[in-house]
């Protein structure tokens, strides 16, 4: 089940004046993970401040009751359910033009299935996917392409692995683990030229067949010099990671990654360990801060061996999907109508005739409770 403080995410923030005033008129598009859909979230800036992501705490508890077809809603200064909206203007949910399979050459040799045939078991948590990479015992291995009834590509199924992740503090961390951590990260970055860039507990299975930590959650992966974000180098993310694995510490989670360094949790004098571990918390940092210093002895050196590694990836350009190049219009202009192509958003794309797949799904709530019934 997704975690619940991993279920929403807000998407954007927008004010209809100054934000200082309490008396303007806010909105928040927040998606959640869950139901697989975007919500609009309006009120005032007196309880939508910038960067509070109060919009979050109002939308939870209301979600799972949430008719389908409801686009926004509007709360009061007491943060209390106002109204709601199932007008599809309030949608600003973005069109995906998911490419035929026939245009994905990359994909010729792979298994395919239809997603109508796979059956929900779970939901393990938000923003799941996958690029291709060499086989490797600590990266989670790659299953088949899925296509939706137009035989398009919407996503890619994974080996599941039941042990769960290292977000669940009750996991036991033995120290062999943070030695695979560390052989992974440089095999990506000195091998192949690739950054994870969301190194993090929660994007590290268990497999219990082999006692081995598996890696996944490539959406941020960097190639070279493409994608690469500041403050997000895997170097950085393992220091991060183990101590939050260690000490239970969530403080620098909400630290944006190019505000943060590593000097922050390396200067902590002692990580008073909240999981159980096989060996003193000096171990592991000492491993750390040696392997730190060997990849961080000359930061230029570092960068060049991985802008260099032997065994680059050769990535081909993505297909771009026809309906990108039809014309929609977008404003006036001297009184003329204003046509552009490229991104647009759902609704827009669903009232030119353009086909939508629609990802919407009920909360996980309601599938456990019908569950519960049945047994019963």
């Amino acid at each position: 089940m997704i975690n619940p403080q991993d279920r929403f995410w807000s998407d954007s923030q927008g004010y209809y004046g100054p934000s200082e005033s309490p008396a303007t008129k806010t909105y928040s598009d927040v998606w959640d993970w869950d139901q697989l859909r975007m919500v609009k979230v309006k009120g005032t800036a007196k309880i939508f401040p910038p960067d509070g992501d109060v919009e979050l705490s109002i939308l939870a508890p209301l979600a799972d009751y949430l008719s389908p077809e409801v686009r926004a809603i509007t709360v009061d200064d007491d943060g209390l359910l106002r109204e709601v909206s199932t007008d599809p203007e309030e949608d600003d949910t973005m069109f995906i033009a998911y490419p035929p399979f026939s245009l994905c050459g990359s994909l010729s040799d792979c298994r395919t299935v239809q997603y109508s045939n796979l059956q929900e078991l779970d939901r393990l948590g938000p923003f799941v996917d996958l690029t291709s990479l060499p086989p490797h015992p600590n990266i989670v291995p790659f299953d088949r392409a899925v296509l939706e009834e137009e035989s398009r590509v919407i996503g890619f199924t994974t080996k599941y692995i039941p042990g769960g992740t290292l977000a669940n503090p009750n996991v036991p961390f033995p120290f062999e683990w943070l030695q695979q951590l560390t052989q992974l990260v440089d095999f990506l970055n000195l091998d192949y030229g690739i950054i994870h860039q969301d190194i993090a507990p929660r994007n590290l299975l268990i497999d219990p067949s082999t006692h081995k930590i598996i890696l996944f959650d490539f959406d941020r992966v960097a190639f070279g010099e493409k994608n690469l974000q500041d403050g997000r180098d895997d170097v950085s993310s393992v220091v991060f990671t183990l101590y939050k694995l260690i000490a239970n510490d969530t403080s620098f989670s909400g630290i944006p990654h190019w505000e943060r360094n590593i000097y922050m949790v390396q200067s902590i004098s002692e990580w008073t360990s909240h999981r159980e571990l096989d060996s003193e918390v000096s171990k592991f940092r000492k491993f750390l801060d040696e392997w730190v210093a060997t990849r961080r002895s000359d930061v230029d050196g570092d960068m060049k061996r991985y802008l260099n590694a032997p065994n680059r990836l050769t990535l081909l350009d993505l297909p771009t999907a026809p309906e990108y190049t039809v014309p929609f219009e977008m404003g006036t202009r001297d009184g003329k109508p204003v046509w552009r192509t490229g991104r647009r958003s759902r609704n827009t794309a669903m009232n030119l005739g353009q086909y939508c797949f629609r990802w919407e799904r009920s909360p996980q709530s309601r599938l456990l409770n019908n569950a519960e019934s049945n047994v019963k």
